[in-house]
């Protein structure tokens, strides 16, 4: 295998967090009135036709996986990202202060997509609603997109300067339809979890770069204090440190209990950073023998069949024979990927024993809370998906790597490499572009039956797909 062969499995995690990006922006685009969908397409906790939040309602549908899939590929990018960065010799203090910055643009991230989204400036929006929710989404290029490396240090801090000038001004001068204005309460949760993911997470694995056991130990510690404090919380220090929050806008100790998702992605990460070192062979050597096509083929649907199977028998509520059939595909997977024959084999060895004991985990802590949620969040949800994870990750590095169909893969791939323009970009130029050139109002005429409303969802996520492609193969990127 050669050097370029190796950023193949970070082209398999490119492509998980693609998936994950793209279904949370379909999830968002499905209909929310009459003509709901089957319960199953939505989040299990918020069913049709209601759509109001039920904590006592178990089980998980596709729409619970995205989040947590998105967490993991996150701490699987860690070791791939922050490692490069100490070996080019950069010191930790910098390291830390580069943390505190991608923290620092997520948090505006958060407030700022949440402020200028079209629904949130206007109930009724009108055309200058859908032009400020544009110009709004344009004011993000000048201040997060990665500028090219010749331009001079003068040019950089002039866009930089423009973009975040406009920011302000946008904030100091936007009403909104209850008459306040700007409010550093008004931000968008999926992303203020994600920074307070990318700044606590990047830390744990620095310090536990080269201590697996340590990096345990913080999951423990982190699993002792949500045990102390959900379901029922109890008095006492723990829970008083649970609460104490300088900026509660921003950071809560509740979010931390994600690092239970984040923790195990870095373990991932480990094994793919320690993989991608390993393959680096001279120029000429080819990659050694491998398993039949045959093999991998059944790897591939007991790993499809391990994720449906869990979805649909936690959601349907067939429990002791959902246990017994994921018990089953474990193991049937733990007997084909015995014997490797080459590193990447090894990988996928190695990746799936953790999925296993993931899953395993998940499984048996499923009854406690009540069962399996999203919504609030229990122990078996973390763990479940982060084995679910490992599981279509290993099916996108064969799909890449061994079949090969990268080309087909290619669309998630993209917005795997530029997640923030899609997420911001499906309310912020997509829809506003729609609406602006009437073809919101078509689709609306046409979306009259449930599954029309679905294929509409889908035309549009795939607009925002198409758009965030094109901009990645051009090299535009946002920092976040």
């Amino acid at each position: 295998m050669n050097p370029a062969a190796s950023q193949n499995r970070a082209l398999a995690l490119d492509a998980l967090r693609g998936l994950a990006i793209l279904a949370m922006l379909l999830s968002g685009q499905l209909p929310f009135n009459e003509n709901a969908l089957p319960a199953w397409m939505y989040h299990a906790q918020e069913p049709p036709p209601l759509f109001q939040w039920d904590g006592h309602l178990p089980g998980i549908s596709w729409v619970d996986l995205v989040f947590p899939f998105f967490l993991f590929a996150m701490g699987a990018a860690f070791p791939l990202a922050l490692a490069r960065r100490l070996e080019n010799k950069t010191s930790p203090g910098k390291l830390i202060l580069l943390v505190v910055e991608r923290g620092f643009l997520l948090g505006f991230f958060a407030l700022f997509v949440q402020a200028i989204r079209p629904y949130t400036l206007s109930h009724h929006p009108s055309s200058s609603t859908w032009l400020t929710a544009l110009a709004g989404f344009f004011i993000f290029f000048p201040i997060l997109a990665r500028l090219p490396e010749p331009w001079s240090l003068a040019a950089k801090l002039g866009i930089r300067s423009a973009g975040w000038l406009a920011a302000i001004g946008f904030c100091a001068c936007v009403t909104y339809p209850d008459g306040s204005g700007f409010k550093l309460e008004r931000s968008d949760i999926i992303i203020i979890v994600l920074t307070n993911m990318a700044v606590f997470g990047s830390l744990v694995w620095m310090l536990t770069r080269n201590h697996l056991v340590m990096r345990l130990g913080v999951l423990g510690i982190i699993f002792a204090i949500r045990l102390s404090n959900l379901p029922q919380p109890v008095d006492g220090w723990v829970h008083d440190f649970w609460c104490l929050s300088p900026l509660p806008w921003l950071y809560q100790l509740y979010y931390l209990q994600y690092l239970c998702i984040v923790i195990p992605g870095t373990i991932a990460g480990d094994l793919i950073l320690a993989w991608t070192r390993q393959t680096m062979l001279p120029p000429g050597l080819t990659m050694p023998c491998r398993w039949s096509l045959a093999r991998y083929l059944l790897l591939t649907l007991t790993l499809v069949a391990l994720v449906l199977g869990l979805l649909i028998g936690l959601k349907s509520r067939w429990l002791p024979g959902t246990v017994l059939l994921g018990f089953g595909l474990c193991f049937i997977g733990w007997v084909l990927l015995q014997k490797p024959l080459n590193d990447t084999e090894r990988l996928y060895q190695k990746l799936f024993h953790w999925a296993i004991y993931w899953l395993v985990l998940g499984l048996i802590f499923e009854p406690y809370e009540g069962g399996i949620k999203k919504d609030h969040p229990t122990l078996s949800y973390y763990f479940v998906t982060s084995g679910l994870a490992i599981c279509v990750f290993i099916g996108f590095s064969i799909l890449i790597d061994v079949f090969p169909l990268k080309r087909w893969l290619r669309l998630l791939i993209d917005n795997g490499q530029n997640p923030m323009i899609a997420y911001a970009g499906i309310n912020n130029f997509i829809t506003p572009v729609l609406a602006l050139a009437g073809g919101s109002t078509l689709l609306s005429h046409w979306a009259t039956t449930p599954w029309r409303g679905f294929w509409k969802g889908v035309l549009i996520t795939l607009l925002m797909a198409m758009t965030v492609s094109f901009l990645t193969r051009r090299k535009i990127f946002w920092r976040t």
